[in-house]
């Protein structure tokens, strides 16, 4: 058995078997501590027990603007991101879960007729297929056939990151998204922990450094990600402290557009974006990532990525965007990260 079978097997056997609940968990990287917004939680109380039971997220990585899409999330287990973002694509949508764990996916499979007719919906609008997020070919998921694709905390399981990646632009329409949480490491981490069963379980030993992310991307033809949410991990347990020693983990949720006309820096062209309020859900304001919230008919000067962000996809829509590349003015002057602020105004 090579390595990269011994990790498979090794993710398996702690997601489909030492893993029983959230409670065998042995520390909180895949805990989510983000609070949903107010129309998720009314979908994720109408969410199975069981289901919710064997949840092992580390963030809240369901978009806006999601009705009618087709979504596919990546590394789905029990469900229930899934069943959120059914009630939300509506009867027009579709939700596709891909799972390498069996037991994971015996508990989603059997919760589709039930959580159809609780939401309202005429027939299942979601399907589970077990298979390995870095071959999605073999499950039949065609070129630009996906509007949105999801993943909470799984990409990190999986050692074949670039053909990860690979899969998700192939699968995504022109101007689709992904949008994703996991955790991330402010270094590399050491090939002997890369390989250690409870690190890789917890989702540490195959955290990327954030550094090496945006290099994979680059070479895959994407110059831009945004950060939506950052916070810091703290493991709080001795044991796996102790081998990880001074590795900084962070868990971060990251949106990426397939977008080909996004530039590597932020350039400035003049433009300008105004939100209409007409997303569901976010009539006052619409927060692109942790740096550009959008206030409802207050314009905003951006840069040319983030235009295309908002006018060039499934956002377009709910937005102005005024002004084109036609004129240069030079890089787009932008202050560190910050919080949404309208004092504040926004940076790239």
């Amino acid at each position: 058995m090579n390595g990269k079978d011994k990790v498979v097997q090794t993710i398996q056997e702690y997601y489909g078997k030492i893993l029983q609940s959230k409670r065998d968990l042995r520390s909180n990287a895949c805990c989510s501590s983000e609070s949903l917004p107010s129309d998720q939680r009314r979908i994720l109380a109408q969410i199975d027990e069981e289901i919710l039971e064997r949840f092992y997220g580390c963030g809240s990585p369901l978009p806006s603007a999601l009705d009618g899409c087709t979504l596919l999330d990546l590394g789905c287990g029990s469900g229930r991101d899934v069943y959120l973002a059914s009630a939300l694509v509506g009867p027009r949508g579709r939700v596709i879960g891909v799972d390498m764990t069996a037991e994971q996916l015996e508990i989603a499979r059997r919760h589709r007729e039930s959580m159809a007719k609780r939401f309202g919906l005429p027939e299942p609008n979601v399907e589970f297929h077990q298979g390995f997020i870095e071959d999605l070919a073999s499950l039949g998921i065609a070129d630009n056939s996906v509007d949105v694709v999801i993943s909470n905390c799984v990409i990190n399981l999986s050692s074949h990151k670039e053909r990860v990646f690979g899969e998700i632009l192939r699968v995504l329409k022109p101007g689709g998204e992904l949008y994703f949480a996991d955790v991330f490491s402010g270094r590399r981490i050491p090939e002997n922990l890369q390989e250690d069963p409870l690190l890789l379980g917890e989702c540490l030993g195959g955290a990327l450094y954030i550094e090496d992310f945006r290099r994979l991307l680059l070479s895959l033809g994407c110059r831009d990600y945004r950060v939506v949410s950052r916070r810091p991990v703290t493991i709080d347990n001795p044991e796996i402290e102790a081998k990880t020693g001074n590795i900084d983990f962070y868990s971060l949720t990251l949106r990426v557009f397939k977008l080909s006309q996004l530039e590597d820096l932020c350039e400035d062209y003049g433009q300008v974006a105004i939100y209409r309020g007409t997303i569901p859900g976010h009539p006052h304001r619409f927060v692109l990532d942790d740096h550009h919230c959008f206030y409802t008919g207050q314009p905003l000067l951006v840069c040319g990525n983030s235009a295309a962000m908002v006018g060039a996809t499934r956002f377009a829509p709910h937005f102005e965007v005024i002004g084109d590349t036609g004129v240069h003015y030079g890089p787009f002057d932008c202050s560190p990260a910050g919080t949404c602020d309208p004092a504040t105004g926004s940076c790239c």
